[in-house]
């Protein structure tokens, strides 16, 4: 059978993002190839058309969703957006919820420290170019903004972990507005939007 010009890239792309999603979801050694073709729509056999191994596969995968989130922050700051923007965009709820469709940092990177190391240097990469970039928007000398890069940027990745992590809704709220007041202060700069009001969960008997 003969495809259009553009198919195989079209339907490795797509591996790609039914890989991902499954990855961010349910974690890499919980996704198997088995389940990510099924879901793609496409045979076992299929894969190896595409992607050499499994760690191949993580590899590429971390490549394509990290590079669209780095292209993403490169446009929301050539726009003017501000540190406490990009924060609140990462620490929202909103991400908090949906990790299938989140940053892989927050949602692998304890698995990806056991992966292989060329899988561990395309993380290391794009990630440190991330951090560099987020050092654009904080003051102080080059070695100062980049300390402060490197600990913000872990602090908003351990902050959605557990956030994510925690059962409790309003204590998991909290722990993402700390860390955005935290990660703030560590810059140099105070909120400039007020605290949103946590409504506080009824215990079971309690009236509202």
């Amino acid at each position: 059978m003969r495809y259009e010009k553009g198919h195989k890239e079209t339907t490795r792309q797509h591996v790609l993002d039914v890989a991902a999603r499954q990855f961010r979801e349910n974690g890499v050694a919980a996704a198997g190839l088995a389940g990510i073709m099924s879901e793609a729509g496409l045979t076992n056999g299929a894969f190896y058309g595409h992607f050499e191994s499994k760690e191949d596969l993580v590899r590429e995968v971390l490549l394509d969703v990290l590079t669209r989130r780095k292209q993403r922050l490169r446009v929301n700051l050539e726009a003017g957006a501000s540190l406490e923007t990009i924060l609140r965009d990462y620490l929202s709820e909103r991400h908090r919820d949906h990790a299938g469709s989140g940053c892989p940092s927050a949602a692998l990177v304890a698995e990806i420290a056991r992966h292989a190391k060329t899988t561990r240097e395309t993380f290391s990469e794009i990630v440190t170019s991330i951090i560099a970039m987020m050092a654009e928007r904080i003051s102080g000398t080059p070695r100062e903004r980049l300390r402060k890069a490197n600990a913000i940027y872990a602090m908003m990745v351990g902050a959605l972990q557990l956030a994510r992590a925690i059962s409790d809704r309003n204590q998991s709220h909290a722990i993402l507005e700390d860390a955005i007041t935290a990660a703030l202060q560590l810059a140099g700069e105070t909120s400039g939007e007020s605290r949103p009001k946590i409504k506080p969960t009824a215990k079971p008997g309690m009236k509202r």
